[in-house]
């Protein structure tokens, strides 16, 4: 048998009209729609005090594990990678807002994955996939959307702190640092954002590129001045990738301190991660099967259950290498629109992100203002969701839980806070306003766990 006579046996290339170019072409789309992920991680998950080449490699790998699993067991043209909106939650609330160590967000993450694969060998992230109204699944993304906008503003240094909580930053006070670094995101979302329109291949991963080049012209021209100390050279230093440096979080995660934690916080961690995770991957298989047009008329996604196992089983592989939950990508949607229908896809841009591991020190060397605009831009492939969105008088009982979830993300800073109050609200207001049908009775559990979080953590 020649290979592509086992790559049709194993993806049944025929039966989903396709073919191996086209799905290879439709794997290094993905990849050049994602790769950016592989420069913000290490600017996200570094503020934690994690070593970035050793976050980038165990990035890559997870992505490679993840996205194979999916592409073997699924047989969904789908990639995963580190999620943006659950590291913006690792590093900016568990690690850097409670005060936990790496190592035990590490840990926890690791914990909360082996969980996900017992769920996910029943049915029970699939139940609560499906019981979840598809106003509040649009919600959910749309919501992320907003959330991962706000930290990209916040990573330009265009989002500065004000009486009034927020405000854009003053240009001119401190130009040749903060100032032009943020102007410099603001030329990168427009670049960026007019390489996107017009269809360019890779176009995030042109506009982070050129965004630090302009700053390295920006540096040699003395625009940009760096302090040696918040703000760095931009110019890289070309070397080999330095693999020992994966050693600095390989197995960490079992190095946690549970004595100064204690039991009680540790497992108040894990839950909250469990939360997080499980509506964070539900939401963006939602917005992936939503984009790609994969979901039913039920607003299913076919093979959920692998897809789930594929997630679950790449979180805890992550973790345990040092990089925090692993969830499928939106830009997934890219591959699918470039023809990509079965996991051959998936697996093209599994061995890409494996490749990606030479290219560490490159990558690793993007300042973080280069890398804002990428996540200004996914933020609103998130969002444009919205317009899926019908507001009318005769259904305010479902705009209204879903409104709620979208401004809770961004505004309380937290994907589960958003998607906890859009729960709930949907729960009381449909029970009250006489539209009980309408309730999932699983939904009412998920309300109830809600209230209690909030009662009782």
């Amino acid at each position: 048998m020649n290979e592509n006579g086992i790559l049709e046996k194993v993806f049944k290339l025929k039966a989903h009209g396709t073919n191996v170019k086209t799905e290879l072409m439709a794997g290094l789309t993905t990849f050049m729609t994602m790769a950016y992920i592989l420069a913000v991680i290490p600017n996200v998950l570094s503020a934690t005090g994690m070593d970035p080449t050793a976050v980038l490699l165990a990035t890559c790998l997870a992505s490679f594990i993840g996205t194979m699993c999916m592409a073997l067991l699924a047989n969904l043209p789908f990639a995963l990678s580190a999620g943006m909106g659950l590291n913006a939650y690792f590093a900016y609330t568990v690690v850097l807002g409670n005060g936990y160590s790496w190592q035990t967000a590490l840990m926890a993450v690791f914990v909360e994955g082996i969980i996900f694969i017992i769920l996910s060998l029943t049915n029970v992230r699939e139940a609560i996939f499906n019981c979840i109204p598809i106003t509040l699944k649009k919600a959910i993304s749309v919501g992320i959307g907003l959330f991962i906008c706000f930290i990209g503003l916040q990573n330009a240094g265009l989002a500065a702190d004000a009486p009034t909580l927020v405000s854009i930053i003053d240009f001119r006070e401190s130009f040749h640092t903060s100032g032009i670094c943020a102007l410099l995101a603001v030329i990168g979302t427009l670049a960026m954002s007019i390489l996107y329109i017009k269809k360019a291949p890779g176009s995030i991963l042109i506009g982070i590129v050129g965004t630090w080049v302009l700053g390295i012209i920006c540096e040699l021209t003395g625009l940009y001045t760096p302090d040696g100390e918040e703000f760095m050279t931009l110019i890289p230093t070309f070397r080999l990738t330095d693999f020992s440096k994966l050693g600095l979080t390989f197995g960490k995660c079992f190095d946690f301190g549970l004595k100064d934690t204690g039991v009680f916080n540790f497992f108040v961690v894990v839950f909250s991660f469990l939360f997080v995770n499980l509506f964070d991957t539900i939401g963006t298989l939602v917005g992936v099967g939503s984009k790609a047009g994969m979901l039913d008329k039920d607003g299913k996604l076919p093979a959920i259950k692998s897809a789930l196992l594929s997630d679950a089983i790449a979180t805890s592989a992550g973790a345990v290498l040092g990089t925090s939950s692993t969830s499928t990508f939106v830009e997934s949607a890219s591959g699918v629109g470039a023809g990509g229908r079965t996991g051959l896809t998936a697996m093209t841009t599994a061995v890409l992100f494996l490749v990606s591991m030479l290219l560490a020190p490159i990558f690793i060397a993007i300042p973080a203002f280069a890398t804002a605009p990428a996540l200004i831009l996914v933020g609103f492939l998130m969002f444009s969701s919205i317009g899926e969105l019908m507001f009318t008088d005769d259904n305010y009982t479902q705009m209204i839980p879903a409104y709620l979830c979208i401004v809770a993300m961004p505004l309380f800073y937290s994907i589960s806070e958003g998607i906890s109050i859009g729960i709930i609200s949907y729960v009381v207001i449909n029970l009250f306003c006489g539209k009980r049908k309408v309730i999932n009775p699983l939904m009412y559990v998920l309300a109830v766990l809600f209230v209690l979080k909030y009662v009782f953590l």
